[in-house]
C-alpha cells in the first residue's frame, strides 16, 4: 500500500459545523455531498434531526459549550470571574467566560451533559470555550489574568500546598504572580484538564462507545507569549490523556492569517503531539467559511479545507453550515473535495 493510498483511506471525518437544516432545505442529501458527519450545538439538537442524518448514513456530533458563562453569571454572581485588580471582568469581546472551579456551575453544567447524552444516542460530544476567561478568536486577543476569586484562591493554596498572606485579592493576586507565577500557571491548566477529565467520565458511563472531542485555540507554544498555557490554560500534555479528537479553531479570516498558515498549523500540531491517524487521539480540525470578517473566498475555502488535511489530520470540517449552504460556489467546493475523498476511499 502506497503513503498516497494510506493517507486517503484515513481520512474518516468529512463534517460541517451547525444545524444541517439550511442544507437540507435546499434539497441536498448531506451523504450527495460527500459529508458523512455533522456536529451540532447541544442545545439545537432533536430527534427527528438526529433520525434523518442517521438516514442519510451520517454520524451526529453535539457541540457542548463548556466555560461559557453567558446567561449564567449574570443570576448566578458567584460565577462571576474575577481579575487581578478583584474586579468582576468585562465580557471580552463577544465571549463571557466563568469562574472554572465555582461549585454550582460545573454541578449545573454536568447535569446538562448528562441529560443530553441520556437523551440521544450520540457518536460523541465536543467540549467548547474551554478556557479560562479570554477572546483567542481574534487578530488582537483579550488576554486578562483570572481567576482570582475566593474559591480559586483557597483552591490553589490548597492543592499547591502555598500559604497566601493576608491582604485583599489585588495584593494576593500580585503575591501569587510575582512568587509561585509557575505553580499558578501549572493549577490553572489541571483546572482545565480536571473538566476534560469529568466530562470524558461521564460519557463514558452513560454512552462507552461515544468520542470525547476539544474544539480549541491554533495558537503554537510561544505565541502572545505562550498565551495559549499561560492564559487560556491549555496544556496539551495533559489534554491528550482525556481528548479523543482535537479540532484546532483554525480561522484564518477572524485571526488575521492567510489561508497557507491552516496547512502550516495542522502541520505543526501533528508533530507536537505526535498524532498517528491510526490512533487516538486524532486530529479533526474546523475551518472557517463564514463571511465574518469580509468574505471568505471560494477560492480560500478550499485552500483551508484542505488545509485542514495536513498532517496526521483524519477528518476536517467547516463553521459553519449555513455559510456552505447559502453559497452556491462554497457548496461546490465542499462537495468536490469532500466526493473526491469518498471516490479515493473505495478504490
Amino acid at each position: 500500500m502506497s503513503c498516497k493510498q494510506k493517507s486517503t483511506e484515513t481520512i474518516e471525518i468529512r463534517g460541517v459545523y451547525g444545524n444541517p437544516k439550511p442544507l437540507w432545505d435546499k434539497g441536498f442529501n448531506l451523504n450527495k455531498l460527500g459529508v458523512n458527519a455533522i456536529f451540532v450545538h447541544s442545545g439545537s439538537i432533536n430527534h427527528d434531526m438526529v433520525n434523518r442524518a442517521r438516514s442519510e448514513e451520517v454520524m451526529v456530533y453535539a457541540e457542548f459549550a463548556t466555560l461559557n458563562g453567558i446567561n449564567y453569571v449574570e443570576t448566578h454572581p458567584e460565577a462571576w470571574a474575577i481579575n487581578e485588580k478583584g474586579e468582576k471582568v468585562k465580557a471580552a469581546s463577544w465571549f463571557m467566560g466563568v469562574c472554572t472551579t465555582e461549585p454550582g456551575f460545573r454541578q449545573y453544567r454536568f447535569g446538562q451533559l448528562r441529560d443530553l447524552l441520556l437523551e440521544y444516542d450520540l457518536d460523541g460530544v465536543w467540549m467548547d470555550y474551554v478556557h479560562w476567561h479570554a477572546q483567542f478568536e481574534e487578530p488582537e486577543p483579550i488576554l486578562p489574568e483570572t481567576c482570582f476569586c475566593d474559591n480559586c484562591l483557597d483552591g490553589f493554596s490548597k492543592e499547591s500546598r502555598i500559604e497566601i498572606p493576608e491582604g485583599i485579592t489585588s495584593e494576593k493576586s500580585l503575591w501569587i504572580l510575582n512568587h509561585h507565577d509557575e505553580s499558578w500557571r501549572n493549577w490553572r491548566c489541571k483546572v482545565i484538564y480536571d473538566w476534560t477529565y469529568e466530562i470524558k467520565s461521564i460519557i463514558k458511563e452513560i454512552r462507552p462507545n461515544a468520542l470525547l472531542g476539544l474544539y480549541h485555540c491554533p495558537w503554537d507554544d510561544q505565541e502572545f507569549n505562550s498565551a495559549r498555557r499561560r492564559i487560556l490554560g491549555l496544556d496539551y500534555n495533559l489534554l491528550k490523556e482525556t481528548i479523543d479528537v482535537f479540532s484546532p479553531m483554525v480561522y484564518h479570516g477572524r485571526m488575521g492569517r492567510e489561508p497557507d498558515w491552516v496547512k502550516e498549523n495542522i502541520q505543526w500540531f501533528s508533530n507536537r503531539l505526535n498524532i498517528k491517524k491510526d490512533s487516538y487521539p486524532k486530529l479533526w480540525p474546523i475551518v472557517q467559511a463564514y463571511n465574518n470578517p469580509g468574505v471568505i473566498s471560494n477560492e480560500e475555502f478550499e485552500i483551508v479545507l484542505k488545509g485542514g488535511l495536513a498532517g496526521e489530520s483524519s477528518g476536517v470540517m467547516m463553521f459553519t453550515t449555513s455559510a456552505v449552504a447559502d453559497d452556491k460556489g462554497k457548496t461546490e467546493v465542499m462537495k468536490k473535495v469532500y466526493t473526491n475523498l469518498m471516490e479515493k476511499s473505495r478504490n
